[in-house]
Parts: structure tokens; sequence; C-alpha cells
């Protein structure tokens, strides 16, 4: 580890051998200490800022945040906007309603990918384990969404 800003705060450097790449930075950029990335299955993995293995974060983080979203700006799985503004270095593009049979949802319980469809139907439960998703999650999906029809 090696201190960035005198000292201000703790970064872990990016090396190039290492699965913690995210696309976007370079080598060696510095990213702060407490970022993540855990494989999930089939490749997939999930980023985000201290997250368990449910894909809960730093910034939402009760035993119904377990929804991790593949942005459409990059095609990353990332536990929540917040994650994704302090890690990606992009701007986060809403996914389109024609394209939302796209699998872009995971389950962080099961660890089953939905459609966004699927996920907006879903009545805030996992169909394929009966988990309780975050009905608060509502609240953002505008972010991740193009504004949804009444469903």
């Amino acid at each position: 580890m090696a201190d960035s800003l005198g000292g201000a705060q703790r970064v872990a450097t990016i090396q190039s051998s290492s699965r913690e790449i995210i696309p976007g930075k370079s080598r060696g950029e510095q990213l702060p200490d407490d970022h993540s990335i855990i494989p999930v299955h089939n490749g997939v993995e999930v980023r985000g800022v201290d997250l368990d293995p449910h894909t809960r974060c730093i910034h939402y983080h009760s035993p119904t945040d377990v929804v991790a979203i593949k942005m459409k700006c990059c095609g990353l799985y990332y536990a929540c906007k917040d994650c994704h503004i302090a890690l990606a270095g992009h701007e986060i593009a809403a996914w389109p309603r024609s394209e939302w049979d796209q699998q872009a949802v995971l389950c962080g319980a099961c660890k089953t990918e939905l459609s966004i469809r699927e996920y907006l139907q879903s009545g805030s439960q996992c169909p394929a384990c009966g988990s309780a998703f975050n009905p608060g999650c509502r609240k953002h999906h505008h972010f991740y969404f193009e504004e949804e029809e009444a469903y």
C-alpha cells in the first residue's frame, strides 16, 4: 500500500496482473483501498465499494440490498450508482425500454441474472429464489432505466 496526498487517503495501486483492473482505469492508477470486485459465476463480476458476498456495498447494505445492475454505459455490474460514480470514471447511461429484455440485473442472493423487465415486474422479490429486494430501490430506477411505464 502507498500513501497518497501526504497520507490523507490510503490507496491501492492496480497491478497489470491483478483481476482488479477496472476498465477505464490505467495500469498504476490509484483507487480507494476499499474498492471491491467479487466474482459471481460464469465470468460475471460485481464491482463496488466494500462489497459483501451478496453485493451489498458501503452505500446500501440492508438485508434486502441484494441487487447489482449491469450498467448500460460500460456493460459491467455495479452494486449501486454511487459505487459506479466512485469507480467507473464515466457517466451512467440508462437502459432504453427497447433493451429491457437484456439480462442486466443480478440477484446477489442466488446469483441469477434477470432481464430488466423481469426485475421491474418482480414485485421486489427474486423470481428465482424468492429473496426480497429493497423496494426503496424504485427511487433510483431512473438512473439505470429509461423512465418506466407503470408496471
